[in-house]
Formats: C-alpha cells, sequence, structure tokens
C-alpha cells in the first residue's frame, strides 16, 4: 500500500512518500473523556511546546512544558469539532460544527514547574488544533498544532472493474479546508466530504480504461468543481493530491445483480409507532405486514398511506396526500392485521394510519431505493440502454442522483416530479470492451452559499450523506464493437 503525502509550500509543489505509522491512530471522540473549554483569567500562564509542530494521524507528538506550580496536576486536551449536517422538514441548511475537548494525558507539574508527556496524533480533522493546558476550569497556555491530510489508493493495479478504495484522512471542517474533489484520467468523477466522519473519508470507485496506468487526483474546490490553479490562490499552500492505478489484463471485475444491489440495513428509521411494521423498511412492491391491536372487535379496519406530491420547479413547494391501499378485518381481541405489497412511490418515510371510524393508529414504512436491470448491458458504440430506478425521495437531499460514465460525471435526474421513479437514456460510448455505469446519492440545492456542492455525486455517500441513509447503484455495459463510420 503506497500512502501520497503532497504538502504545497508557498508557490513550491513539494512531494513525500510517507510510511505506514507504526503507532494506530485513535478517533477523536475516542481519545477521552469530554473536558469544557477553560478561558485564561488574567493572563497566560507557563508555556508548551510540541514535537513534531504538524504530522499525520498515528504520529507519536512529545508535548514539553515550562513555568507551571511545582506539584501540581494539570490537563492535556486536545480542542476539536464535532460535525453534523442540519437537515429538517425536507430541506438541506448547511453544515454545522460545535468545538469540544478531550482531555489526552494528566501530567504533574516536577519541582522545577516543568511537564512532558506524549501522545498520538488522533484521526480527525486536520489542518490547525489548539492543545491546551488546563488546571480544572482554568486555561494556563496552549500551543498550535496542525494535523496533516494524508491519501491512499489501495490496490494498486487490477484488471478492469476492480473496486479501487481511496481513503482520505485529516479533511479539515473550516472554509477552504473542507470541500475536496476527486478526478480520474482529469474527468471530474465526484465530491469527498468528511462532516461526521471526523474528518476521514472513504471512497470506492471502479478502474476503468484501456491497460496501462490511469491518474486519480484529489483537489480542494470550494465552488462545485475542482480549483485547477490553487498556486495561485490567495490561499496556495492547501495541500493537493495525486496517485495512480495501472488497469491490468485479465477478466472484468462486474458489479452484482441490481437485485443483489439492495439495502441490508438503514440508518436513522423513525421509531415504531403504534403500528408493527415488519420489515420496516422495502422497496416499491415488496411484501410488508402490518399489525395493530386495540381495534373494536370484528370492525373493518382501513390501512391509509401518506406521501407528498409536488413541483419543485413550477409550484415550488409540495402537498402531503393519503389514500387508502389495504382493508382488513379485526378478530375478536381487536387485532388487525394487513398484508401489503410497498406502492410504487418516493423513497424514504411514509406515515401510515390503521383507522376502524373510532380508533386511529398510526405507524411508519421506510420506501429504499432500488435499480431495475439494465434493458441492454451490449452492443455496439452508440446504442442506447436504459437505467431505470425505483424508490427515489422527495428531499433536498434524497431527490437526486449522479450518473457517472466510466468515472466521469455526466449528468443528474431527479425523482420527485415523478413520484419516485427515474428513468435514464444513455449512449454506449468508449472502445471497444467493458465500460461502467455508476449512481451516486447527492444534495439538489439548500441553504448553503459556500462550499458549495449542490447537484454533484457525493462518493462518501455510505457513511457522510446528509440526512437519509441511501445506496449507490452501479452497472457495467459491454460494447461489442465501434458504431458505423467509426
Amino acid at each position: 500500500m503506497i500512502r501520497w503525502v503532497f504538502f504545497i509550500a508557498t508557490l513550491v509543489i513539494a512531494t513525500s512518500v510517507a510510511q505506514p505509522h507504526a503507532v494506530m491512530a485513535t478517533p477523536a471522540s475516542a481519545l477521552g473523556p469530554e473536558i469544557a473549554a477553560a478561558q485564561p483569567a488574567n493572563g497566560f500562564v507557563g508555556r508548551i511546546a510540541v514535537e513534531p509542530k504538524h504530522a499525520p494521524a498515528g504520529t507519536l507528538v512529545h508535548v514539553t512544558g515550562q513555568g507551571f506550580s511545582a506539584g501540581e496536576s494539570l490537563d492535556l486536551v486536545w480542542r476539536t469539532v464535532k460535525g453534523r449536517w442540519k437537515v429538517a422538514d425536507g430541506a438541506y441548511n448547511g453544515r454545522e460544527y460545535a468545538p469540544v475537548g478531550y482531555r489526552i494525558a494528566n501530567v504533574t507539574a516536577d519541582s522545577a514547574g516543568r511537564i512532558a508527556t506524549t501522545f498520538t496524533v488522533p484521526d480527525d480533522f486536520g489542518f490547525q488544533h489548539d492543545v491546551v493546558v488546563q488546571r480544572g476550569a482554568r486555561l494556563l497556555t496552549q500551543t498550535g498544532f496542525g494535523v496533516d491530510m494524508t491519501m491512499t489508493v489501495t490496490p494498486e493495479s487490477g484488471p478492469i472493474g476492480t473496486p479501487i478504495t481511496i481513503e482520505v484522512k485529516g479533511i479539515g471542517w473550516r472554509p477552504l479546508e473542507n470541500s475536496w474533489l476527486l478526478s480520474y484520467d482529469n474527468s471530474f468523477t465526484g465530491w469527498v466530504s468528511a462532516v461526521s466522519t471526523e474528518g476521514t473519508a472513504r471512497v470506492t470507485i471502479p478502474a476503468t480504461g484501456v491497460s496501462g496506468d490511469h491518474s486519480l487526483r484529489l483537489i480542494h474546490g470550494e465552488f462545485t468543481f475542482p480549483y485547477l490553479n490553487p498556486q495561485q490562490n490567495p490561499v496556495p499552500n492547501r495541500p493537493r493530491f495525486a496517485s495512480r492505478f495501472t488497469v491490468t489484463d485479465g477478466a472484468p471485475v462486474l458489479p452484482p445483480a441490481p437485485e443483489k444491489q439492495v439495502q441490508a440495513r438503514v440508518r436513522g428509521l423513525p421509531g415504531d409507532g403504534e403500528l408493527t411494521v415488519s420489515p420496516p423498511f422495502a422497496p416499491v412492491g415488496a411484501p410488508v405486514e402490518v399489525r395493530g391491536t386495540g381495534f373494536a372487535p370484528n370492525k373493518t379496519v382501513r390501512l391509509d398511506w401518506n406521501t407528498v406530491t409536488g413541483n419543485r420547479v413550477a409550484a415550488g413547494s409540495w402537498e402531503e396526500s393519503s389514500k387508502t391501499i389495504a382493508e382488513a378485518k379485526s378478530d375478536a381481541s381487536g387485532r388487525a392485521v394487513f398484508r401489503v405489497n410497498v406502492p410504487d412511490d418516493l423513497g424514504g418515510a411514509h406515515s401510515i394510519v390503521a383507522d376502524d371510524g373510532a380508533r386511529k393508529l398510526t405507524g411508519s414504512v421506510w420506501v429504499t431505493p432500488t435499480a431495475l436491470p439494465l434493458d441492454i448491458a451490449s452492443g455496439p458504440a452508440g446504442t442506447t440502454f436504459t437505467i431505470h430506478l425505483k424508490g427515489i425521495g422527495w428531499t433536498e437531499t434524497a431527490n437526486i442522483y449522479h450518473v457517472v460514465y466510466d468515472n466521469n460525471y455526466s449528468g443528474y435526474a431527479c425523482g420527485f416530479n415523478s413520484q419516485g421513479d427515474i428513468t435514464v437514456f444513455l449512449p454506449m460510448t468508449g472502445e471497444p470492451g467493458w465500460h461502467f455505469v455508476d449512481l451516486y446519492p447527492g444534495i439538489y440545492k439548500g441553504q448553503e452559499n459556500r462550499p458549495n456542492n449542490f447537484r454533484i455525486p457525493q462518493l462518501t455517500y455510505a457513511a457522510d450523506h446528509p440526512g437519509e441513509d441511501l445506496p449507490a447503484f452501479h452497472f457495467a455495459v459491454e460494447v461489442t464493437e465501434k458504431s458505423v463510420g467509426q
């Protein structure tokens, strides 16, 4: 495994290859107990120094200090932030970072008022952090430490379709530090985020292209796409990364069939309601069982399905609507059981109501997105094939999927106006052989000016997507020959 660390100083790009760290890094949230931020009273007391002054996660850092009271017990505190996405009522409202500190060591000053200790740089947000010496609620002194970004690419080679895993550590949280963009062979692939993952991002893309070396680049971009001349930017010292992957001869590594690309779990499901739903999430057309108790005995009970409809462009909003999807008769104990197939509707949470005319019980069914098989999977260049998705959501974070062809972002498709149905028609392009089509979630729009990460593929959807827990979908098509006239 090669670890590439690129550090830019002024206008000169210096490239170094760092070896894997001997010390395993710890997530910032696992460093130690949270400790309240302290403020200096009547000025700072003592001083500390760290060596080195910046390094990647996993590096052992030596801390020395002097000017403290002999024998006093002091806390060494790592100051950082906790990140979260701000989503509510179907809207995207940006990201938020709350300050937090973790005790990383407790030291006792010697008879001369000196301290010495070590800590390991955690897997945390990158760039500048405060390392603070506190005595209880009193801040005595502090210094700065920089967490360096790193990028690793594994494996280094393999046949076409090989999953390439890119791990980035030390992504920042401040403006100009928190929006990183990946390109493959100078084609924009997508966006890499680390808002809720403490600065760490993991991305997997397929190896594409002819046999030989292919370029991977990770560059910052504040306004949607990569900023290609960062050395002439007002903040020129941000890192940028480059690596390569070698496509070798051999049988292609093809994605699983669409029917096997289903979600096995869903983060953030609504809590249990009055109705029991099994399973609590399912794709369009799948069977679910809904149970409720407490109805009048031997009474007809109606099950209603609630959804939203609308047009963001023409109407600019949405409306709630309801329809009856099943009826059941309660038994002598007042229990009603409904067996229904998930309606062809928008993805995400749908409230359901069981009503016998006198009593209403509520619950929720989560509709997961799914992909149908391609209508055509091979043919000459120019052959049109159809991508068909069901169960696409309606919120600003769930109503859009982005099409990436051979790691080149082609465009997006929206599923709200079509009530969760997306149909995309694409021509097969490229040289004869296998080509890979990936669909990633993203953010349609929201209340955030910068960074502007709207309407581009979010490659880190699996661990860091705002709002809903959404899958990506992967296909492969085979170009059998060049089209007529080529």
